[in-house]
């Protein structure tokens, strides 16, 4: 089962690859996603789901190497940062992204 409603979904992949579109004519970079994540994780697990047209990166937190991410967040999977910055956690908030995608495209697009 999935938290998000079809027409809420259907505009986040809409904006999504309308902003990919637009940065890559721009020369932009293009924004990076970071789930952060643990197993088990049932809503970590369907926000991959959800998100698999987007993905980008995925950090492992219980792997050595990303310890700092562990001790940050093993209480609070899943975790998504937007070009490195935190941009929310539990649950995907598909407005909250959708605005963060459109900030992205008008920043994209002043700075062409």
């Amino acid at each position: 089962m999935l938290w998000f409603q079809g027409n809420s979904m259907q505009l986040a992949k809409h904006s999504f690859h309308r902003l990919l579109r637009n940065l890559s004519a721009s020369k932009t970079a293009l924004p990076v996603l970071t789930l952060f994540t643990k197993d088990p994780c049932p809503l970590c697990d369907e926000a991959k789901e959800v998100l698999e047209p987007y993905k980008n990166r995925e950090v492992d937190i219980t792997l050595p190497e990303n310890s700092a991410w562990y001790d940050r967040y093993k209480f609070d999977i899943p975790v998504f940062h937007l070009n490195g910055q935190f941009l929310m956690m539990h649950r995907v908030d598909v407005s909250k992204l959708e605005k963060q995608l459109q900030k992205l495209e008008q920043q994209g697009a002043g700075g062409s």
